[in-house]
């Protein structure tokens, strides 16, 4: 075995036999960034999806390592609140489908309804554990045909533990957190001093020094993009902080949380020019730019061009390896996938759960110089 792979799966079999300790990390990092191989930023940003969550349960300590081993610029995280406001990383309000909470008999009394973004939802939610309580909890791996084999075996991580992760990388490592269901999590969890979700979040990014504009001095050393599907979100920590912000997209026959527009509307011409003050870039589902009929890809639509016509980067959500995910006209062949959306349709960044193939494809397309 290559010793450079040898300490990440020491690290993971430490994981696995003691998942429920903490930290799991030294708080904050001490690895000096002068010291690190620099982000690259001469090709599209190869974004891990909630870590490399093909190969590991989503949001996991080990995904997120194992992004980084195989190459991710980015690591993405969803950011959520337990009922004691502790910030954790996790994909669904609900915990049902990616954690093994249902096999917890001394939690059978917690299932609840909530409306969540106009839809009542019936579950276990983030919202009424505490994080002593969810961390008794064991993560699985959403999608049944991906490897089961690791469930149960890793905890739900907190937002801190996630910063951890990418500052203690061997080169630097952007964090993409997402400001996840704001609406929601403002309605159920309060913070002392009146500070909302937003607030907690952005206090937590400066506690580890996350500050500065795009391609700054500051945001080469801790490179971050913040995202939301809520424009609102976006607006208010504009006034709090200048870390590059990104708005998500998706189907636009969706209604958004906070404003109760389409995102049809919010995709057009006009509200592009609105939130251009407040990010550098739009994060949209890959269908609306290119639209999918009977999983054939139709004509694309002008989204990127428009985006890009504002100085506005795009960085689609998600590409995944498996057959089911990849259209017709790829031939069950991720690469060409790639190849299709950084070449012909021009995207600025891809959020993938499979890091190692969209590094393994860039390797082969466009080589870095030897001085990244």
């Amino acid at each position: 075995m290559a010793f450079k792979h040898f300490l990440p799966l020491l690290l993971l079999s430490l994981l696995i036999a003691d998942c429920t300790s903490r930290p799991l990390y030294s708080l904050p990092s001490t690895t000096k960034v002068g010291t690190k191989k620099p982000l690259q930023t001469s090709r599209a940003f190869n974004v891990a999806h909630r870590g490399s969550n093909g190969e590991f349960p989503e949001e996991t300590a080990p995904a997120y390592m194992r992004a980084i081993e195989e190459g991710a610029d980015f690591i993405e995280s969803d950011v959520l609140s337990t009922k004691d406001g502790v910030l954790i990383c996790h994909h669904d309000v609900n915990l049902d489908d990616t954690t093994d909470v249902a096999d917890h008999k001394e939690f059978a009394n917690r299932k609840r309804t909530y409306e969540v973004q106009g839809v009542n939802m019936t579950g276990f939610f983030t919202v009424d554990f505490t994080l002593a309580e969810l961390k008794t909890l064991g993560a699985k791996q959403r999608y049944p045909f991906r490897d089961q084999q690791y469930n149960g075996k890793f905890p739900i991580i907190t937002f801190d533990e996630y910063i951890s992760i990418a500052l203690d990388a061997p080169r630097v490592v952007g964090i993409y957190p997402e400001i996840k269901n704001p609406v929601f999590i403002n309605q159920r969890v309060k913070w002392a001093n009146g500070l909302k979700f937003e607030d907690k979040i952005v206090e937590t990014l400066e506690k580890y020094g996350y500050k500065g504009s795009y391609l700054s001095e500051s945001w080469k050393k801790q490179p971050i993009f913040i995202q939301s599907f809520a424009a609102t979100s976006l607006v208010y920590i504009s006034k709090l902080t200048d870390s590059p912000k990104v708005f998500l997209i998706d189907d636009v026959t969706i209604i958004t949380e906070d404003t109760n527009k389409t995102y049809a509307e919010i995709t057009s011409d006009a509200y592009l020019d609105y939130i251009k003050p407040y990010v550098v870039g739009i994060g949209p589902w890959k269908d609306t730019i290119v639209p999918v009929n009977n999983n054939r890809l139709m004509t694309p639509t002008d989204l990127v061009a428009r985006a890009h016509s504002r100085n506005l980067q795009v960085h689609p959500y998600t590409y995944r390896n498996e057959n089911q995910f990849l259209h017709v006209g790829f031939h069950q062949d991720a690469y060409l996938e790639y190849d299709y959306w950084i070449n012909k349709i021009g995207v600025d960044g891809l959020f993938t759960d499979f890091t190692g193939s969209l590094h393994n494809y860039q390797e082969l397309a466009s080589p870095l110089p030897k001085s990244q």
